[in-house]
């Protein structure tokens, strides 16, 4: 197969895993073997076929049957990459701890790993977080997960951080290699994980603690057929597991801004990494136009430093040809945006971690929905808020159509 490029592999594996056949063992052996190669340029382009086209596919299309499927999968690609691992002992403890089961035990440490996406953390890690401060008020409650994920809550009082980083971008190896230190953590005793389908975790695969300990929120089968959002159904779930009945989605960052009696629209362009959510030029220079009306000024997330999304919405901004005092730029932490939409009139971008920010804190947003892998999809991540919102899913839609449903929007 060495004349296979890696994402032939995995685009081979999925159409299978999609068809409900067998998928050919030899052919993720050697896509996980290319992934665990010494050469860290084969290896990075087969990490990243492994994981965004066949893993997150699979995840992000939410069928129940599929999590089978994953289970079964990527059990076999840890027990390649960490060989003290059985997949057929990792694919048993899975199904032990996906079953939704009261929590009976009153535990002296909870932790409470990262979605490792900042979105997923405010729209789903945030409400197991409340629902373990109410069940657990005499238990230390921690947070595991990456800093700029932490960042978000780090000013709760009595909520701890154990720093965990993930690379999203980082090889096979690098990504499984966090077991070890999940493990040490989670040994402590009397301690309980609420895992909310964390990538720390690979979404419950890694043993990293005794099942009885271990309760997993699969999110991809949670719900089945049901159009609920993500955040419902997490509160359904820990209704289930921990018995809490008004479990909210919060965020708690250090930042603080006042705008006075100034309207302020912040703005995300950013994608994830994922191109597909974007709308053509010029889009998103008309939207800053048209969101930069009468005295509004125009918060722009600037994304971080040195990425596409930088560049683009620098060039974005600049074709605006609008003065300083009509669209600025924000450059910082996602911490220090999140606050910054907390004190702005509304919030508009692509699906973003913004648009759940703005969903929590009942903040007027306009979200624009594109690229999305399933209808379920759509339902599961559409923001769910108490607040005025509308959601733009893109079809066939061109930039102009959508302008026009902004326009209407405002």
């Amino acid at each position: 197969m060495e004349s296979i490029s890696p994402s032939e592999l995995a685009v081979e594996l999925l159409n299978h895993c999609l068809r409900g056949s067998q998928w050919p063992e030899d052919v993720l052996d050697a896509l996980v073997a290319e992934a665990l190669d010494e050469d860290e340029r084969l290896a990075a382009a087969a990490t990243r076929a492994l994981f965004s086209i066949l893993v997150e596919r699979l995840a992000d299309l939410f069928e129940p049957r599929l999590c089978d499927t994953y289970a079964a999968l990527f059990s076999r690609v840890v027990g390649q990459a960490l060989p003290e691992l059985k997949a057929p002992d990792l694919v048993r403890r899975y199904n032990a701890v996906r079953a939704v089961r009261p929590v009976t035990k009153a535990p002296k440490n909870v932790f409470v790993p990262s979605r490792v996406t900042l979105g997923a953390d405010v729209a789903v890690t945030s409400i197991v977080l409340d629902a373990a401060r109410q069940r657990f008020p005499d238990a230390q409650i921690w947070f595991v997960g990456p800093q700029k994920a932490w960042e978000l809550f780090a000013y709760s009082p009595g909520l701890k951080h154990v720093r965990v980083d993930y690379g999203r971008r980082g090889l096979l190896a690098g990504r499984l290699h966090v077991f070890h230190e999940l493990r040490d953590v989670f040994s402590q005793p009397g301690s309980l994980v609420l895992d909310p389908d964390s990538r720390l975790t690979q979404l419950g695969i890694l043993p990293v603690c005794p099942e009885d300990r271990h309760h997993l929120f699969e999110s991809r089968s949670y719900g089945g057929d049901s159009t609920a959002s993500l955040s419902c159904l997490t509160q359904h779930w820990v209704r289930e597991t921990l018995g809490v009945e008004d479990a909210q989605p919060w965020l708690h960052p250090k930042f603080q801004y006042d705008f006075g009696s100034q309207p302020v629209t912040t703005v995300s362009l950013g994608v994830g990494e994922n191109p597909a959510k974007r709308l053509e030029d010029p889009f998103e220079e008309e939207l800053l136009k048209l969101l930069a009306h009468d005295n509004a000024l125009v918060m722009v997330d600037a994304g971080a430093p040195g990425s596409e999304e930088e560049q683009r919405v620098r060039r974005a901004i600049e074709r605006t040809a609008l003065s300083s005092d009509r669209i600025g730029l924000h450059e910082g932490s996602f911490a220090s945006f999140a606050a910054m939409i907390a004190a702005s009139s509304l919030f508009a971008g692509y699906d973003s971690a913004g648009q759940h920010v703005a969903a929590t804190l009942g903040i007027p947003l306009i979200c624009v929905f594109s690229g999305y892998a399933s209808q379920r999809m759509f339902q599961r991540w559409s923001p769910d808020s108490p607040g005025p919102s509308t959601v733009i899913q893109v079809q066939d839609q061109g930039p102009v159509d959508v302008l026009n449903s902004i326009r209407q929007a405002l």
